[in-house]
C-alpha cells in the first residue's frame, strides 16, 4: 500500500471526504467506501460459480454465455444503490473505477477472467454521453483493466439510438426498448474472442442480450458479463 501523503491528509483535513454509501466521513487510508459500508455490502458472491448462478441464468439458451457475477445485489432506495446512484446522476465517475478494482480483486482469485481476451463496456448513446460527461460503464471497466491487464475495446460496438429510460419498466418493455440500439463495427476484431460485457446493473438482461447478439454476429464469439449491482426478481 502506498503511503499517504501530507497533501492527502492535508486535504482530507479542509474538505473531508465522504463515504458514497452511508456518508460518513472517510479516513485517510478509504476509497469511495467506508470500511463497515464495505464490509456489510450485499455481495453477490457470484463469481464463485460464475456459469450457474441467478444472474447467469437470465442468458442461458440465449447467447453463448461463460461466465456472470456483479459485485452486490441491488435493491432500490436501500443504502447500497447510493453507489450506483453517485456513479450515475452525481458526477462521481471515480466511484466506476474505484469499485471497479474492489469486483475484479475479488473475482481474480476464483479464476472468473481466465481465457477473456477484451472488455467492451455497454456504450451509452452520444447524447446521453454528453449530457452525463462519461460512459459509468467504461469507468468500472477501468477498474477492472487496471487490476486485470485486459484490454479495452470501446470501439467495436456503438449505441445508434437515445432510449427513454428503463426504470420504470417491466420485462417485455426492457427487450423492446434496447431490441435494435446496437450495431457492431468492428466484426474483425471480436470474431472468435471470448468478450467481457460490462454495464453499471443487470436486472432483466435485456441491454446485455441485445449487446451480446449484436457482437454474435462477428461470429464465434462467447461471452461472460460483468456488472456493479444485479437486481434479483
Amino acid at each position: 500500500m502506498k503511503p499517504i501523503s501530507f497533501w492527502r491528509r492535508l486535504l482530507d483535513l479542509i474538505s473531508p471526504r465522504l463515504c458514497v454509501v452511508c456518508g460518513d466521513r472517510l479516513t485517510v487510508t478509504e476509497e469511495v467506501i467506508c470500511t463497515k459500508c464495505n464490509f456489510h455490502l450485499p455481495r453477490t458472491g457470484y463469481h464463485q460459480n460464475a456459469y450457474d448462478n441467478e444472474m447467469a441464468r437470465l442468458f442461458w439458451g440465449q447467447i453463448p454465455i461463460e461466465r456472470a457475477t456483479a459485485l452486490f445485489f441491488y435493491e432500490a432506495h436501500a443504502e447500497p444503490a447510493n453507489i450506483l446512484y453517485g456513479l450515475k446522476y452525481k458526477n462521481h465517475p471515480e466511484i466506476g473505477e474505484m469499485v471497479g478494482r474492489l469486483l475484479a480483486k475479488e473475482a481474480l482469485s476464483n479464476g472468473f477472467f481466465d481465457g477473456i481476451d477484451a472488455i467492451i463496456p455497454i456504450p451509452l448513446a452520444k447524447k446521453r454521453q454528453r449530457q452525463r460527461g462519461y460512459n459509468q460503464s467504461m469507468e468500472i471497466a477501468r477498474g477492472v483493466s487496471e487490476v486485470t491487464s485486459l484490454p479495452i475495446n470501446n470501439k467495436v460496438i456503438r449505441r445508434t439510438v437515445f432510449e427513454a429510460s428503463q426504470t420504470s419498466m417491466g420485462r417485455w418493455e426492457r427487450n423492446e426498448n434496447v431490441e435494435h440500439v446496437f450495431e457492431l463495427t468492428d466484426a474483425e476484431t471480436v470474431r472468435d474472442k471470448h468478450l467481457l460485457l460490462i454495464d453499471d446493473v443487470v436486472t432483466t438482461g435485456a441491454t446485455i442480450l441485445a449487446c451480446a447478439k449484436e457482437l454474435m454476429k462477428a461470429g464465434n464469439v462467447k461471452i461472460s458479463v460483468l456488472a456493479l449491482g444485479f437486481a434479483k426478481s
